[in-house]
């Protein structure tokens, strides 16, 4: 592997070929499920030395993992253990190359931290809604990579639909330039969509166009008791009709998940949730809203009000605030983004990544609660997401008091059968945002259509007939 080395230091430099001291940052995922031994970590700066790159560990046999900021949750960009792989991190490709504020988009590479494109984008009058936990830290690479999802999917969908065009480089080396930023290009097959959502196993995305939308004139922001997760459906009914298009947010979340933010982080004042966790309480689940309105303040806040009186009138809401500043807005979405922080302070847990339609969601989580209930007395589910998209992170924790390593090595392969076999049941998806990567690569056979992954197998073979673009991940070659 010397001569390989030697033309990797000689097409990035040779600072940025990484091969000896600590590198748990780039060979351990960020839950520390996996962790692998790298041939090398090498850190492109363009587009050209990236296929260079690619080139060369095409001409020594040698696989790549591509990495972005390292925050995925399916042990999707990590090395495996036998130390012949070579991850290719892009964070140093970071530029924005243009923002186009008649076309509404901005052409960044993939190195760009997801927090940075948002400021930059409001800097110049715009939005760029993409918003999830890992905003600081993620890069739009990695995004688009996964498909990202987050808290305003309800209003603006997926990583995929905000994305315009890709710049990638192939397996063999090529570059694909598709940063067209066309809305119309009925040319033949969409190639974006083929990678965004690949995980990297199809070739490696370098750039792409983002949409932007104009900012809104005011964002309130609203957090809801409801005494039941049937009544949370209704709500979010209530919302779509009264609010329309101006409905960005709807999340919901379990008790015991907003007790978990109230027990570990203190300073956080968790609206209707006292006590500890495991108190009953007349507030089961709770819901936060936001309304983005083009009008005004006055506007956005008088159709939020309407919402909220029809609610309570309906026995949809028992209690609600409205956010009456930012500050406070941004206290109501810290605590939901802190559930994930919490989770980790209370122990290792059974993290599922799910979607089911949403006027079934009731109905599964009622099922499936029980399920788990009977064959695990005392298990703590902590409950919550996107319900505006139908998207559920249904977690499992430890019964009180247990061993939580213990718990996840005894029955983590138990739950997550009943977890998805119930899933299948209601007809959802057992990944709505995070990926398959490796974690969840074994199960895809037992849940997916086979002719659906007859046609994936073709498509990679198509791609990367060598099977060097993230080998193990997604699909079992």
């Amino acid at each position: 592997m010397t001569a390989l080395l030697d033309s990797l230091r000689a097409t990035v430099g040779a600072a940025h070929v990484l091969t000896d001291g600590d590198l748990s940052a780039w060979e351990q995922d960020w839950r520390k499920r996996a962790r692998g031994k790298a041939l090398a970590v090498v850190r492109p700066a363009t587009t050209e030395q990236v296929a260079q790159v690619v080139k060369a560990c095409a001409a020594a046999g040698v696989s790549l993992v591509p990495q972005g900021g390292n925050t995925g949750l399916v042990c999707g960009s990590t090395p495996d253990e036998s130390g012949r792989q070579v991850v290719l991190s892009l964070t140093r490709m970071n530029a924005v190359r243009a923002i186009d504020a008649a076309n509404l988009t901005m052409t960044v590479e993939a190195g760009c931290i997801l927090q940075t494109l948002q400021e930059l984008a409001e800097k110049d009058g715009f939005l760029f809604p993409l918003s999830l936990a890992a905003e600081g830290s993620c890069t739009i690479g990695g995004n688009l990579a996964t498909n990202a999802g987050g808290t305003q999917v309800v209003r603006y969908g997926n990583t995929r639909e905000l994305c315009l065009g890709l710049e990638v480089v192939t397996a063999e080396g090529e570059i694909w330039n598709g940063l067209s930023g066309l809305r119309k290009d009925n040319t033949g097959y969409d190639l974006r969509d083929l990678f965004v959502g690949s995980e990297g196993t199809l070739g490696i995305i370098t750039a792409a166009t983002m949409k932007l939308y104009p900012m809104p004139a005011a964002r309130l922001t609203a957090w809801a008791a409801v005494p039941s997760m049937e009544q949370a459906v209704e709500l979010l009914g209530m919302a779509h009709r009264t609010l329309g298009a101006g409905l960005t947010g709807f999340e919901v979340m379990g008790r015991f998940a907003v007790s978990l933010v109230a027990k570990h982080f203190p300073q956080q004042r968790v609206p209707f949730v006292t006590g500890a966790a495991e108190a009953a309480d007349e507030t089961p689940w709770c819901v936060l809203l936001e309304n983005s309105d083009d009008e005004s303040e006055e506007h956005a806040r008088a159709r939020f009000e309407q919402l909220l009186e029809q609610a309570f009138e309906a026995g949809c809401v028992t209690d609600a605030v409205v956010a009456e500043n930012l500050t406070q807005a941004h206290q109501l979405w810290h605590i939901r983004e802190s559930i994930p922080l919490a989770q980790v302070e209370e122990g290792l847990n059974i993290k599922h990544d799910i979607s089911i339609p949403v006027s079934r969601i009731p109905e599964f989580v009622r099922v499936t609660d029980a399920l788990l209930a009977d064959k695990i007395p005392g298990v703590r589910m902590v409950d919550f997401g996107h319900l505006g998209d139908g998207n559920l992170h249904y977690n499992v924790q430890a019964p009180a008091g247990g061993d939580a390593k213990a718990f996840l090595a005894e029955h983590e392969e138990r739950v997550n059968t009943v977890v998805f076999d119930s899933v299948k049941a209601f007809d959802g998806s057992i990944s709505a945002e995070h990926g398959v990567g490796s974690l969840k690569q074994h199960k895809l056979p037992h849940y997916k259509s086979p002719v659906a992954l007859k046609l994936m197998r073709a498509i990679k073979g198509a791609l990367d007939p060598e099977n060097r673009m993230n080998p193990g991940r997604v699909l079992e070659v």
